[in-house]
């Protein structure tokens, strides 16, 4: 039974309402004459202030405001992959058949097409008994992706009736189960979850396994988890978008959901233009048959700019309990916090540091801690990994919303200004990045790659360390007084960051690296070090050292070792030791 209230103030996206003393906490609400989308933040005696999710322009006094019975909740099924959705999972495709350039109000909560008819193979019979999460269908959503049918949480019984294999919308019933207290349980294409709140697992499992992406600086340096959680924070013009892009093109993740919150609307319609163009280079398939975006820029309806974030990972649980180890890129959570201070103002709520709301931190909390490595409730193990873009103003890391994502992320890609305008991609700052995976993969980097992988790479991560020391040095005094060892540190790490750190998205070998090449271009690096320190301690000056031909080689091998030739760089290797140890002996002689 629905309840009505009448509008009393309308502030911006704020609503208040009376007569609503019935209405729940969190209930969805249809808001006036156009019937907008909107949410119950607040309960008091007969007043509830209301979140509205889109334009309230030419709302007035004592419109009605009608209840749903149900919280904030989104269709899961199949119809997403490939999809583009605003905030509160509209498809922008569709509205724009209906508006050409706007969302235009009351629009009403359009979702995943329901018309359309899908190929359902049933895998279930009569007289079975089925559990929460077990799959009772599949649906060949796209080439790369298998769409599997999973009974919803908290309901289990017999199957009583299964359709034929064929032909099916979203609506229609396929099978139907007849629960243990003897009510039958109809099971379609659908299923519908409040955004807010997590969907169950059996438990969560340790992270154990790195999520591979190809970018030396993350995969070598500082790697992520598969159900890790990852802050990209960095200033304007540091490159966050496009390593969001590199992330989502080559991880190894099966599903990739891209959540624009807040971003300018010309950045927001490169990535709706780009993303549809892109290869996906495991299927050499279009990389959207694995992709959702969800579109909110910044001139959208700031709440539907909070609740994006929601809809984005109650979409990536659903494709975790089918089993498939999902990346969900939010890019900015600062704008996200922006849209919270912004509603938290206008409710007159008090604000704590720089106006945010007091909640900020568990709020925050709360979306991270939604990533996981788990056990289904089929018993599947599947992850999903959150990899959020902090834009700090002005670069600034001290503030609230950076301060406060990094009491909740395991890993921190700190994007660094002047990287970027030194055209040094990633810009990723290897000084002030970290990551605690590293002591929970090294028995995978041990097992998968080699068991020194660490270590060379604790090795390179010193050297890089004492060049920042000794940097300070050279400013004073110039790089010539110092002795030569200090001066191969120097020129060592000058290397790592041309020859390893920095790396081409544009160039056909350099865009992605296996973990094998990684391991073996430091090793490459590790020798020449090794090698060339046995030549100073002779007292052999860099200069000469550097003239070797071999140097040049150790530049230039990013670009000219191809991926499916690795044995070029042990090549390398024997290369470097020969070329030095005849230096030696020629200064011996």
């Amino acid at each position: 039974m629905s309840h009505k209230g009448k509008v009393s103030l309308v502030n911006g996206p704020v609503v208040q309402g009376d007569g609503m003393g019935l209405f729940k906490l969190n209930e969805m609400v249809t808001v006036g004459d156009k019937r907008l989308i909107g949410e119950v933040v607040a309960l008091e005696n007969e007043i509830a202030t209301v979140q509205v999710y889109e334009e309230t322009e030419g709302l007035k006094a004592n419109e009605e405001i009608i209840s749903t019975g149900a919280p904030l909740s989104i269709n899961l099924g199949p119809g997403m992959l490939g999809n583009m959705f605003d905030g509160i999972q509209r498809p922008l495709k569709k509205i724009e058949s209906i508006s050409k350039n706007f969302i235009p109000e009351g629009i009403g909560l359009l979702s995943i097409d329901e018309e359309k008819l899908w190929e359902v193979n049933i895998e279930v019979k009569v007289g079975q008994k089925l559990s929460q999460g077990e799959i009772y269908g599949t649906i060949q959503e796209t080439q790369s992706i298998v769409h599997k049918l999973m009974v919803p949480p908290s309901i289990s019984g017999i199957v009583e009736k299964v359709e034929e294999n064929g032909e099916y919308k979203l609506n229609d019933v396929i099978v139907t189960l007849k629960k243990d207290n003897g009510e039958l349980a109809e099971l379609s294409l659908v299923q519908k979850w409040p955004v807010r709140k997590n969907r169950p697992i059996n438990y969560r499992i340790p992270i154990y396994k790195p999520l591979i992406t190809g970018q030396r600086v993350i995969d070598t340096f500082f790697p992520l988890a598969k159900g890790g959680t990852v802050a990209l924070p960095g200033g304007f013009g540091t490159g966050k978008t496009v390593t969001q892009h590199q992330l989502a093109k080559w991880s190894d993740a099966d599903i990739i959901v891209y959540i624009g919150c807040g971003e300018r609307g010309n950045e927001m319609t490169n990535v709706l233009e780009e993303f549809p163009a892109l290869i996906d280079p495991r299927t050499n398939r279009p990389l959207m048959e694995r992709t959702i975006l969800i579109a909110n820029t910044s001139n959208m309806p700031v709440a539907a700019r909070e609740a994006s974030i929601y809809t984005g990972i109650t979409m990536a649980e659903y494709f975790r309990d089918m089993g498939y180890d999902v990346a969900i890129m939010a890019d900015s959570t600062s704008r996200w916090a922006e849209a919270l201070r912004e509603i938290s103002g206008r409710l007159e709520e008090m604000p704590a540091e720089e106006g945010y709301p007091a909640y900020l931190p568990s709020r925050l909390a709360q979306f991270y801690e939604r990533a996981g490595c788990v056990e289904t409730l089929s018993g599947k193990e599947a992850s999903v990994t959150i990899i959020g873009a902090v834009s700090p103003p002005g670069g600034d890391f001290s503030e609230p919303v950076t301060e406060n994502t990094k009491r909740f992320v395991s890993a921190f890609l700190a994007l660094d200004k002047k990287l970027a305008y030194a055209r040094h991609y990633p810009a990723i700052n290897y000084l002030t990045s970290y990551s605690s995976y590293i002591e929970l993969l090294k028995n995978w980097y041990r097992e998968n790659v080699s068991p020194d992988m660490l270590p060379v790479r604790n090795k390179m991560m010193k050297l890089l360390q004492e060049e920042e020391k000794l940097n300070e040095i050279v400013q004073l005094v110039g790089e010539d007084v110092l002795p030569n060892d200090q001066q191969l540190i120097l020129e060592t790490a000058r290397l790592v960051k041309k020859g390893f750190l920095q790396q081409n998205a544009l160039h056909k070998e350099d865009t992605y690296v296996s973990l094998t090449k990684q391991y073996k271009m430091l090793k490459v690096l590790e020798t020449f070090y090794d090698s060339a320190l046995l030549c100073v301690k002779m007292g052999i000056p860099l200069t000469t050292i550097r003239q070797e031909p071999v140097y040049q080689d150790i530049v230039k091998m990013k670009y000219e070792v191809p991926n499916n030739k690795l044995n070029l760089l042990d090549e390398l290797i024997q290369k470097i030791k020969v070329s030095y140890e005849n230096l030696r002996k020629k200064y011996e002689s």
